[in-house]
């Protein structure tokens, strides 16, 4: 029998990419600065802060916003 399923996909992150995270702890304006095959390293453009996490975003939208967001 066939099911509506939703599929998610680890975000295939690229060193220097800007990103926002919405609806989570982690959310705000991040940019890549190191990755592993099992870790993404984010920095905030701000503080300059710097977190390693598990790699756990997906992709859910591409355009053109204001970076970092005031």
């Amino acid at each position: 029998m066939d099911h509506h399923v939703i599929v998610f996909k680890p975000y295939p992150f690229k060193k220097g990419q800007k990103i926002n995270i919405d609806g989570s702890k982690r959310s705000g304006d991040w940019e890549v600065v190191g990755l592993s095959d099992t870790k993404v390293t984010l920095q905030c453009p701000i503080s300059k802060k710097q977190v390693i996490w598990d790699r756990f975003c997906y992709f859910v939208e591409d355009k053109n916003m204001k970076w970092p967001n005031d």
